[in-house]
């Protein structure tokens, strides 16, 4: 089993030799874009501003300075590597001048604020009822693409560190992992912000250890949670993007709010607006393999850790190859894109899977990894992987 070069052949395996045009952003930036942010205060709240203070800025940036950055994010993320970005403020309400970027660039960005209004009010109910966590700040997912974007991820909740520290939305355990499977799946390193729209359901950053408070949460979202599902569930052009549900809180609320039950790799297909129909792929939330492949969970027993470890490894990179061809050629049979993707990562290429659980997992070198997975209790191991038969939700899912 050869190891080095594995993400090139993989990519023109698991992508079915789709080339890199195919993937080209739009260039047709040459607009200036002026638009008007709000006041002060709404500015505030919906950047969370200031982002790291504690008697001491971690960054001590102004108001000003703290859209900049968040927009600046977005427009690179989207392609506009020439782009500007220059926030002012005249009489009590901001501005935001982009210049090369489309003319109507603004209508993402003012209707991602928008949402964000419904999310301060659920946050200020939420405290008005005691759920309030001292530990908590609002955030929204700012920064990301928010035209080019070829796939959305639904989460649960971003980790606190995220805007305390990163002060970047996708700088995290979670989305760092999955960016990395996109990559193995074919997606350039540059490209995997497009991928990676993150709708949570709790626009709450908070510890990382906060899933089990923030369960009761969910419902002073709706309006929030829905409307964005809406905004980000298509392309520029109408087609609609494919979808994946993390974990089993998101997997929950898609069967709450949409009727349509999804589990591990299984598909669901959503009505966020008359007339679309969103694919909708569940998997594991990308962080959940550290707990799944810790020995402790099976009192010590590293062969089931490993083993539970190497079943979730093939499930993820099944999940993030359905993500990266379907990203890629919108309008693609979602299950026929998932049988391939399963085929491939937990059958045909499974000591790929094996070497990649090893290196990114467990931290060996591909030397160790390979003698890992050239050897019988793991083989053992592998033979037991199988790919699913891809399931379907038929639930009619309502519109919303």
């Amino acid at each position: 089993m050869k190891l080095t070069g594995l993400s090139l052949p993989l990519a023109a395996l698991t992508l079915g030799g789709l080339t890199l045009s195919s993937l080209t952003l739009s260039t047709a930036a040459q607009a200036n874009v002026d638009l008007k942010l709000g006041n002060t205060q709404r500015v505030t709240q919906l950047f969370s501003y200031p982002n790291n203070c504690n008697v001491i800025c971690f960054r001590n940036w102004t108001l000003e300075q703290t859209v900049e950055h968040y927009l600046t994010q977005s427009v690179k993320r989207d392609g506009y590597s020439t782009a500007k970005v220059k926030v002012k403020t005249d009489n009590n309400q901001l501005y935001a001048n982009i210049s090369g970027v489309p003319k109507d660039y603004g209508k993402p960005l003012t209707a991602l604020l928008d949402a964000g209004d419904l999310a301060y009010k659920g946050a200020s109910k939420l405290n008005s009822d005691g759920k309030w966590t001292y530990s908590w700040y609002l955030f929204l997912p700012l920064g990301m693409a928010l035209e080019n974007r070829k796939s959305v991820e639904l989460l649960h909740f971003p980790p606190d560190y995220s805007l305390t520290q990163a002060q970047d939305y996708l700088r995290s355990a979670t989305t760092d992992r999955w960016a990395t499977l996109l990559t193995t799946n074919g997606i350039p390193t540059e490209q995997t912000p497009g991928y990676q729209t993150i709708i949570d359901i709790a626009p709450i950053a908070a510890p990382s250890t906060a899933g089990k408070d923030l369960e009761g949460v969910y419902g002073y979202f709706q309006d929030y949670q829905t409307t964005m599902v809406k905004q980000v569930s298509q392309n520029a052009s109408g087609a609609a993007l494919p979808m994946v549900a993390f974990g089993a809180p998101v997997r929950n609320w898609i069967k709450q709010q949409y009727g349509a039950t999804v589990s591990v790799l299984g598909l669901a297909q959503i009505s966020p607006s008359a007339g679309l129909k969103v694919p909708v792929l569940g998997s594991n939330h990308p962080s959940y393999i550290w707990y799944a492949a810790d020995p402790e969970n099976y009192d010590g027993d590293e062969a089931k850790a490993d083993a539970a470890g190497l079943k979730i490894m093939g499930q993820d990179l099944s999940a993030a190859c359905w993500q990266a061809g379907m990203g890629s050629k919108p309008g693609s049979d979602p299950a026929a894109q998932l049988k391939s993707c399963t085929q491939n990562w937990q059958v045909t290429n499974k000591e790929q899977t094996c070497a990649l659980f090893y290196t990114s997992i467990r931290k060996l070198t591909p030397e160790q990894a390979q003698a890992k997975c050239t050897s019988e209790p793991v083989q053992t191991q592998l033979k037991q992987l199988k790919a699913p038969a891809p399931s379907m939700s038929t639930e009619a899912p309502p519109h919303i």
